[in-house]
């Protein structure tokens, strides 16, 4: 049986909402999980999403800011919102859903950026960076109650050598430092995740989801990251089939500039 997750931060879901709907169109995944929502959630754009045919939707947002969103063909045995670093700013959704004979939690999460200054004593930005990072250690691929596991979403940090453009002129810009880096790598493993994304692609080759908006050309400078993740607990690892990098979304008028990945899987 055939399932697919794809994650895209979307950098407010109302201005982009055609953006998604086109997509959802195009690929179809039985879950889209969504970051940077921007969007309270009694104003959600729920009935484009369920004539789409998402009629199951997980939202956790707020005003203008922040945000993450859940939508999925298949219905959902339990949802819920964690808190973090008690700033109340709506960053994760998780959902259980069952594809074949699993029952899987999916974590949607979107990371704070940070700011500009990688320096938790002078900008406190990089410092709830940081305590986020420690507090998701609580989250495991294994929980002990049976349910396999996946991770997705826009974790703000691009953790190899060849998740930028140029690993030795990004190691002072936030999302590239060394302490972001080695924080995010510990997180996955020890909480015993794995990176399906470079379990795909595997260093050294490039793997790219964000190109800046400051950028002239984006296409063609290429300096692009990968801040946007899927991990899995190991159960799906065998089950992991074609891996999914929408560069193209990058070019639609008004875009994110962020781009969708998907994961697809066989869970026969």
């Amino acid at each position: 049986m055939s399932f697919s997750i794809a994650t895209w931060n979307i950098n407010s879901v109302r201005l982009r909402l055609p953006l998604v709907l086109q997509i959802l169109q195009q690929e179809k995944p039985d879950i889209l999980c969504l970051q940077e929502t921007k969007c309270p959630d009694d104003k959600f754009p729920y009935k484009a999403f369920r004539a789409a045919g998402y009629e199951r939707i997980a939202v956790h947002g707020q005003k203008g800011y922040h945000g993450v969103a859940t939508l999925s063909l298949r219905p959902f045995e339990e949802v819920e919102k964690k808190e973090f670093c008690n700033k109340h700013d709506c960053r994760h959704v998780a959902v259980v859903i069952k594809a074949g004979d699993k029952h899987i939690r999916i974590h949607n999460f979107y990371v704070p950026a940070g700011g500009d200054e990688p320096d938790p004593e002078i900008n406190p930005k990089f410092r709830h960076k940081l305590d986020f990072l420690e507090e998701m250690k609580a989250i495991k691929a294994d929980m002990g109650d049976g349910l396999s596991s996946i991770l997705v979403g826009d974790l703000n940090i691009a953790p190899y050598e060849n998740d930028v453009w140029s690993h030795k002129q990004l190691l002072k810009i936030v999302s590239h430092t060394p302490i972001e880096t080695r924080t995010l790598i510990e997180l996955c493993s020890q909480g015993g995740w794995v990176d399906l994304m470079r379990k795909k692609i595997p260093e050294p080759q490039k793997i790219f989801t964000w190109w800046s908006y400051r950028a002239k050309d984006w296409a063609s400078s290429n300096r692009g990251r990968r801040l946007d993740h899927i991990w899995s607990s190991p159960d799906l690892v065998p089950h992991m089939q074609e891996m999914e990098i929408l560069t193209e979304a990058r070019g639609m008028e008004k875009p994110s500039d962020h781009v969708p990945v998907i994961m697809h899987f066989d869970l026969a």
